[in-house]
């Protein structure tokens, strides 16, 4: 397989041509005056060897045109194994197809805007602190230092309590969390690193967390719950999916799924029943921390997204009870394991919600935060992790786990493209040998024309028509997946146009397998 790298676009009245790829083994271009013919060259170059040979008042040196024998034959031979990558070029024109939905696109626009205005987009900058041992401060080294001092102390003296310590023994006390043995393991460092950062590297402090955390996960039994066999409902509320720009791992969390009386009920509806819930919580984010990186300079948190479409709301006492009793748990015994929340198709309601619980966060904690209403959650995403790792439903190309894709992986990337309002995008794909070409594309809520066709190189072919020119509504399937066979050299084009007041996201990729 072979593909294209991310491309870069340059927006402009004329159209305008970026190239993204380069074949390689391909011999180097010759430049050419743009609209010019390969005779037109050599006309140019005999005026310039004319103007030379005036200045120099020499006779012009004779120029000769090659046979097409000659030059074929000076070009290096290329062996049927090589296999050369396409070149990808993307285009923008004006666009050409009515602009029939400009007023309902306008309407949405100022809804867009409105719903900009309500809902903070970011609540500060945040750069995750560095998890290298190496980047720390000196006062957070001796910080450091100081609680791995007083953690000896306390195993020495069996002061976690995980076991008793056995009479006349100097053995110190064995305790590991995250499968991690405490001040056994250079990974322990990055442990207590989170436990001081979430107690403002306030060591005593420190050590009081880490000891009631060390308490409670022996009271709730954490090594044997990560072994246990929990049966529950709730794959698609939350689940791991993909990575993001910087490589923390994903976590999504749907509450729309509980508008399910059903699962609601299942989950919330005695005590006993939210306790299961609890567990099954906590047994998943104990699965999804034993796979972190705490080496130093490892990727050891990760990234949560909360889906509040459809969501019960705060009105469920039952949702609410179990909430806040996971948060508190979560906030007490998983410190520093969040990169970023995120929180996405955002209702008016949370903000209300929001305004509530904002005053009593630190500035810290706020910045970790990111909000998007339904018109920007796709694009917000997109800021944060690459399109081949968004799910489909949240605007990107990578299927549900348990489908089935044949041509694509998360491992395939995608380029992201913005159509301005009234312009035509077209995406470039020159072959240069025969194969078997895969792509999908999608435009995050469609109301464009699409259409793809194959050029051959030969000027005396036909232009092959992939797919005619299609009006492209929200209701239809979100990624359009083609291939073609190409037993001729030439070029793929796929063309987006963009008839609405607003500015679309194309998303993209293709494969190819030589033939």
């Amino acid at each position: 397989k072979s593909q294209s790298k991310t491309a870069k676009v340059n927006m402009a009245e004329e159209p305008i041509t970026t190239t993204v790829a380069t074949p390689e083994n391909q011999p180097p271009a010759v430049l050419t005056p743009p609209g010019e013919s390969k005779s037109t060259q050599e006309v140019w170059a005999t005026i310039e060897a004319e103007a030379l040979a005036k200045a120099t008042g020499t006779d012009p040196p004779e120029t000769t045109s090659k046979p097409e024998e000659e030059t074929a034959a000076a070009q290096p031979e290329v062996s049927p194994e090589e296999h050369h990558p396409p070149k990808v070029t993307e285009t923008e024109t004006a666009s050409t197809d009515k602009k029939e939905l400009g007023d309902a696109a306008s309407q949405k626009d100022e809804a867009g805007e409105e719903e900009k205005k309500r809902i903070p987009q970011n609540l500060g900058s945040f750069k995750e602190e560095s998890s290298k041992l190496s980047d720390l401060s000196v006062s957070e080294k001796k910080s450091l230092d100081e609680l791995k001092h007083l953690v000896r102390d306390a195993l020495d003296n069996h002061q976690f309590g995980s076991n008793p310590k056995p009479e006349d023994s100097d053995t110190p006390e064995e305790v590991a969390i995250w499968g991690i043995p405490l001040l056994k393991d250079d990974r322990s460092d990055v442990v207590l690193l989170k436990f001081l950062r979430a107690r403002d590297f306030k060591v005593k402090d420190s050590l009081a967390m880490l000891k009631n955390t060390i308490k409670w996960r022996k009271n709730f039994k954490i090594d044997e719950l990560v072994d246990e066999e929990l049966v529950d409902d709730l794959d698609k509320v939350v689940f791991m999916h993909g990575h993001d720009r910087e490589g923390h791992p994903v976590c999504y969390n749907v509450y729309g799924e509980f508008q399910n009386k059903e699962l609601y009920n299942k989950t919330f509806s005695d005590e006993e029943k939210r306790k299961h819930f609890l567990r099954t919580r906590i047994q998943f984010l104990e699965r999804s921390i034993r796979k972190l990186d705490f080496s130093s300079g490892g990727v050891s948190t990760i990234f949560q997204i909360n889906d509040m479409k459809n969501s019960p709301g705060l009105g469920k006492k039952e949702l609410r009870s179990a909430t806040k009793q996971a948060v508190e748990l979560l906030q007490d015994n998983y410190p520093e394991f969040v990169f970023k929340q995120a929180f996405i198709n955002v209702p008016w309601w949370y903000l209300v919600f929001y305004t509530v619980i904002g005053p009593f966060m630190t500035p810290r904690s706020k910045s970790k935060l990111v909000f998007a209403g339904p018109s920007k959650s796709a694009e917000t995403l997109f800021k944060y992790i690459s399109p081949e790792q968004v799910p489909v439903q949240y605007g990107g190309l990578s299927v549900d786990p348990c489908d089935c894709n044949p041509d694509f992986s998360l491992d395939d990337p995608a380029s992201e493209v913005t159509v301005k309002p009234g312009t035509k995008q077209t995406v470039e794909i020159i072959i240069y040998e025969k194969c078997e070409i895969v792509w999908e594309v999608r435009v995050i809520g469609w109301e464009v024309s699409y259409k793809a066709e194959f050029v051959p190189e030969e000027k005396d072919a036909y232009t092959v028509v992939v797919q005619k020119p299609r009006k492209m509504k929200p209701s239809d399937e979100p990624v359009l997946t083609q291939n073609f066979k190409v037993n001729e050299l030439g070029k793929v084009l796929l063309t987006v146009d963009n008839p609405t007041s607003k500015k679309k996201k194309l998303v993209y990729r293709f494969n190819v397998k030589p033939l």
